[in-house]
């Protein structure tokens, strides 16, 4: 289960800043949210400065913020002309063309549009190709209930230091904790297993079992965080997997086949939410040594 987490970050150091000809945009990811400043020059204009890079006869974002300095002004599709200046707050439906208004820079703070204004959700911007890997303990609310909360808790902290010891010896990055588990990006699947292999016999000293899910698709990167179908295909593969069973799927073990690796059919199965069937196996860990 995905814990719910309170965050926060500082528009003075952008996970990610976008500049294109008169505008400048500075974005913070907090999970599914991208809040961002902006800032429109004077003379600047969608259809003139920003169109010929990202392309469409109009701007495609619905933009929600609000005005902190500055004017700038709207003319919608259907030829109505909106006009906006400080504290107003706005919410523009997408298929306009944008403009600064007067001599002085509009800066704006906006947390919805951002990213489709410059192009990029419909683009390729961003988009990699990974392996994912996810991890959940096994039983672990029994457990927990079990053990009381203190030494579930320094037991869970231990499981982590092993699992984070093991991502860096194998070139993982850590991603986000699921409350028990952990999500996980690697370059190639085969560092994937073999890592995935090593978290369960890390797991298995501290007397706990994993499942394991690992699959190759590709992602949108958003500051620190992966999205996109495939997280959520790589998690319903994790979750059909049985105590202590690394499960991948079928574009894994073809990723896989140069690096030898050896699998076992675990059969055809519904993924819950997703459509189809999924030819799905389990990882039957190799004799090869881990890197040293």
């Amino acid at each position: 289960m995905v814990m719910a987490e309170s965050a926060s970050k500082n528009l003075r150091t952008p996970d990610e800043t976008i500049r294109l000809p008169g505008i400048t945009e500075e974005l913070v990811d907090l999970g599914d949210l991208t809040v961002g400043r902006t800032v429109q020059e004077p003379g600047w204009r969608w259809s003139t400065h920003t169109r010929p890079v990202v392309g469409g006869e109009w701007c495609r974002a619905r933009h929600v913020g609000v005005v902190l300095s500055g004017r700038f002004g709207v003319l919608l599709k259907d030829g109505t002309v909106l006009e906006f200046g400080p504290d107003d707050v706005y919410d523009i439906a997408s298929e306009h063309d944008g403009y600064t208004i007067g001599e002085e820079p509009c800066v704006v703070i906006e947390w919805s549009g951002l990213r489709a204004f410059a192009g990029f959700r419909a683009g390729s911007h961003g988009r990699v190709l990974v392996t994912l890997l996810f991890t959940d303990l096994v039983s672990s609310t029994v457990m927990a209930s079990r053990l009381g909360d203190v030494a579930w808790r320094e037991l869970l902290s231990r499981h982590f230091e092993g699992a984070r010891a093991e991502l860096e010896r194998f070139g993982g990055r850590e991603v986000t904790t699921t409350g028990d588990g952990l999500l996980a990006t690697f370059n190639g699947p085969a560092q994937a297993l073999r890592c995935a292999a090593a978290i369960r016999r890390a797991a298995g000293r501290e007397g706990l079992q994993v499942r394991v899910g690992v699959h190759v698709g590709e992602v949108e990167l958003v500051g620190a965080d992966v999205r996109g179908v495939a997280v959520h295909e790589a998690a319903r593969i994790m979750a059909t997997a049985g105590p202590g069973e690394i499960l991948v799927s079928e574009i894994t073990r073809t990723v896989s086949l140069a690096s030898g690796l050896v699998f076992e059919d675990r059969g055809i199965h519904p993924l819950k939410g997703l459509p189809g069937e999924w030819q799905l196996l389990a990882y039957v860990e190799d004799p090869q040594p881990p890197p040293g």
